[in-house]
């Protein structure tokens, strides 16, 4: 994964609190994240397209709903989100009437936003691959499990997201605290816990292939 472009996600809501919060989450959420208060800097921002946008429909200076039709006019394969308050039937119907690819009605959880996101972009071709190697072992993102030695191999959900986010952290050294911070989010664990996962998930791969640095975090080569 290391060295694959970030797909990247142009963000337009005016809550001065959501759109940070969502910019930062999908960051570190291996995304290129850019939020926009509303539509000044959206040509700018469209140079180069983004992969993806997320659109809120109650803008101060002008409709969502337009903003939402110039786009399909002007860039008719990107992938739109749309994300509103405006939760009735017929906002709905327009919404998709005027070329919207998805919509979520706030209030939401962010890991349902995250999923969408990332199944908008896999018909589109610019999620994550769905099938890895570590040395002669093979994960399977698509079946959710590995294949070692010719054998399928179904870990537990918590080993599982584990693996998931060293994947999409692979080549580089992970902070322990920001690991329990993404894969256990508001779960609190310790250090503890966090240690019988790793060697847990050692057992499923290559010698070698999950490495400690002492006092920095962990290293998934």
């Amino acid at each position: 994964m290391s060295g694959r472009p970030k797909p990247r996600i142009l963000i337009v809501e005016d809550d001065p609190f959501l759109g940070p919060s969502l910019e930062e989450y999908l960051n570190r959420r291996d995304f290129e994240a850019c939020w926009l208060s509303d539509e000044r800097g959206l040509r700018e921002a469209f140079s180069p397209p983004p992969d993806l946008i997320v659109l809120d429909l109650l803008l101060p200076h002008i409709p969502g709903e337009l903003i939402l039709s110039r786009i399909r006019r002007e860039h008719p394969e990107l992938p739109v989100l749309v994300l509103t308050a405006k939760g009735d039937l017929e906002a709905k119907r327009k919404c998709f009437e005027l070329g919207a690819d998805d919509y979520l009605v706030k209030p939401f959880e962010v890991l349902e936003l995250e999923l969408r996101i990332r199944a908008l972009l896999r018909r589109r071709g610019k999620a994550e691959p769905r099938i890895h190697r570590i040395g002669e072992v093979v994960v399977d993102l698509e079946r959710g499990l590995l294949i070692r030695d010719g054998k399928e191999i179904v870990p537990s959900r918590r080993t599982w997201d584990l693996l998931l986010f060293l994947l999409r952290n692979r080549g580089r050294v992970v902070p322990k605290e920001e690991i329990l911070d993404q894969v256990w989010h508001d779960v609190i664990v310790n250090e503890e816990t966090l240690r019988s996962y790793i060697k847990e998930l050692r057992k499923l791969l290559p010698e070698g292939a999950l490495q400690t640095f002492k006092g920095r975090g962990y290293l998934l080569r």
